[in-house]
């Protein structure tokens, strides 16, 4: 669907109107950070791995496309999303608002590495069956910063990286939970590493390759409880074998959509005929 320009915000510019799934629309901004494949494959990777959760918290949610593809796909869901950036909280409260889901949906505006505020997304929650999070790719110095700065923030870890969310998680899951977190496929070391002497393992990770023949541009890990903590000091691990590795490739080599694309089309609702 073509965007279009629908309203000229007093603070945020000039947005636009797009659908997220066949029954939610966002607001956008036109110049600023937007909703892609990453937030659209972490959703469905979550999904995969809990289909029906009761409670989801999303971590950096931005203006909520994954808590929102989430909210849509399991109807009896209550979610919580955490946003630090001004810009993207006032989408994420217009994009809830618009979707009926403010019965449903519990907005905090704050920082995800701050315990005040993992406190306040858990009272009358408790742990969350679902916890989701796409922090940014990159650390600071190892890319340029966008000139606006909504992307800027949704680019570079000025908050933390994989390791933040992963520390977040911990003190929000619930035992029997699920952490899906999504970023840069050059990371994976660094999650690996983390993961090594923390009570968390990893269960799977998904490459995500934009175009057959390319590299891998982000991934998808899929992370529970382990059943014993690694003794303090231990080397870190390679990804573990028992986790298996998929590839999920978006473009075939001539630019067409493939199925895995058409997957991510029907999970969101806009074409039940590839069922």
């Amino acid at each position: 669907m073509a965007r279009h320009t629908r309203w000229e915000h007093p603070t945020l510019g000039p947005l636009t109107d797009d659908r997220l799934t066949v029954d939610y629309r966002v607001w956008q901004r036109k110049h600023g950070h937007r909703f892609s494949s990453d937030d659209v494959v972490t959703a469905f990777m979550a999904h995969q791995a809990m289909p029906s959760p009761a409670t989801h918290i999303d971590l950096g949610t931005g203006l909520g496309s994954v808590l929102l593809l989430l909210a849509w796909k399991s109807q009896s869901v209550r979610s919580v999303g955490i946003e630090a950036q001004l810009a993207s909280f006032t989408l994420l409260l217009e994009n809830v608002a618009r979707n009926g889901l403010k019965g449903r949906v519990r907005t905090i505006f704050g920082d995800l590495r701050e315990p005040a505020v993992l406190a306040q997304a858990t009272e009358g929650f408790g742990v969350f069956e679902l916890v989701t999070g796409t922090p940014p790719y990159f650390p600071p110095g190892k890319a340029s910063d966008a000139r606006d700065r909504q992307r800027t923030l949704a680019r570079i870890e000025e908050r933390g990286g994989v390791e933040a969310y992963i520390d977040s998680a911990l003190q929000v899951l619930a035992p029997s939970g699920t952490f899906v977190l999504c970023g840069d496929s050059r990371a994976e070391s660094r999650v690996v590493a983390h993961l090594a002497t923390s009570p968390l393992q990893l269960v799977s990770q998904c490459d995500v390759i934009p175009r057959f023949g390319r590299p891998a541009l982000f991934s998808v890990w899929t992370i529970r409880w382990r059943d014993a903590v690694p003794e303090a000091g231990a080397e870190p691990l390679q990804r573990p074998a028992l986790a298996p590795l998929h590839t999920f490739t978006l473009r075939d080599v001539d630019g067409s959509p493939t199925p895995d694309a058409a997957r991510l089309r029907v999970f969101s609702g806009f074409d039940k005929s590839a069922e």
